[in-house]
């Protein structure tokens, strides 16, 4: 008769993150992301404790402030937890931002969704819309494609193709949806001392909204993530859509309304879209454990 005994533990640090690669990845995704945005909160976009200004104006301040520690935080984390869990094997596995093709719906639900949910949840805050400038539908597309190769690329491996599968394993979809929304919202509060959140006077409601949105939304992510086969360029571009929509044509179509009514309008539509896919599809979110889609 044989025994089979299983395989020793590794020791140490590679132990640890082999044994609990999410909350390792959680923990350098901050930590990494924070400690790159110290420059940034303190120099004259934030804290103004450095007298440092960052050249290019505010799009400049994005990409030399937010961008360096948007990229050592979920993709770099991700890409080092893959490598010392699961080693070379692992890394090839993690194929899902190749997946580009599926049916042509999901690119026009997301293209046309976004824009339509966000201009009807701004109307109902209280918003008198107006039809865009042609220069800002102009420059809506390569806004777009700047967006998926900064923020897209620097978030999404991170959050919905590493932590999201493999909290979906463990804990369900609900409960990958609990954990992965509110970190993935916490992430960004030292970003609300910036100009990106407002500033040091920022009114405190306004990071609690921001956590709030990012709940819901991700309940949506994890929605058109599982039903595509969990493709990652799906779960991109919804995200970059709303981030483009929101910092190129809303202020264009809403003139009339402060930048609070962007967080609001965007947390009435997420919340109201997490909603009716909770309901529909009694909690599943479109993961089945078999690897096939449900509903």
């Amino acid at each position: 008769m044989t025994t089979l005994t299983a395989a020793p533990a590794r020791p140490g640090l590679r132990g640890l993150i082999a044994r609990r690669p999410v909350t390792v990845f959680f923990v350098l995704a901050n930590l990494a992301s924070w400690i790159a945005w110290i420059p940034y909160v303190l120099s004259n976009h934030g804290l103004g404790v450095w007298d440092v200004t960052f050249p290019g104006g505010p799009l400049g301040s994005q990409l030399l402030g937010v961008l360096p520690g948007a990229y050592l935080g979920p993709i770099a984390s991700a890409a080092l937890v893959t490598a010392v869990a699961d080693g070379r094997a692992g890394l090839r596995e993690w194929g899902r931002l190749w997946r580009w093709r599926v049916s042509w719906r999901w690119y026009v639900g997301i293209l046309l969704g976004v824009p339509a949910v966000f201009v009807l949840a701004t109307l109902f805050v209280g918003g008198q819309a107006q039809v865009p400038s042609l220069m800002v539908l102009a420059v809506f597309v390569p806004g777009l494609l700047l967006q998926m190769i900064t923020t897209g690329l620097a978030e999404e491996p991170g959050w919905r193709d590493f932590a999201l599968p493999r909290l979906q394993r463990s804990a369900g979809p609900l409960g990958a949806a609990v954990i992965v929304g509110p970190l993935w919202g916490v992430w960004h509060l030292p970003l609300f001392l910036t100009q990106w959140g407002g500033g040091p006077d920022v009114a405190w409601y306004r990071p609690v909204e921001f956590i709030a949105v990012c709940v819901a939304l991700n309940v949506v992510m994890q929605w058109v993530f599982n039903r595509t086969g969990q493709s990652l360029p799906m779960a991109m571009l919804l995200h970059v859509s709303i981030n483009n929509f929101a910092s190129v044509v809303w202020s264009d179509m809403f003139p009339g309304l402060s930048t609070d009514y962007v967080q609001h309008a965007l947390l009435l539509g997420s919340s109201v879209a997490a909603g009716v896919l909770l309901v529909a599809t009694r909690g599943r979110l479109g993961y089945d454990v078999t690897g096939r889609r449900a509903a």
